[in-house]
């Protein structure tokens, strides 16, 4: 398995060492760096559904507001 080395503040080492005191650490780094990597792809795909509703709506029908309410009333029960 390959090694990395990160540099961290004092501080964070401290807390991440008194946090996970018994565990497996390189384990729990692991799992860390996976959230974190889902968590990056997560919001990338965020952005790019955001991106593609605005490029649609570019190309959406135009409604006054009296039509849109008047479609709002219709579809009440």
């Amino acid at each position: 398995m390959p090694t990395v080395n990160f540099s961290v503040p004092e501080d964070i080492k401290n807390a991440f060492n008194a946090t996970f005191e018994g565990q497996n650490k390189s384990a729990v780094i692991a799992d860390l760096m996976r959230e974190a990597v889902e968590r990056a792809h997560s919001q990338q795909r965020s952005k790019e559904a955001y991106q593609r509703i605005l490029e649609r709506r570019q190309h959406a029908p135009r409604i006054t507001e009296g039509q849109f309410r008047a479609a709002r009333e219709e579809g009440r029960p």
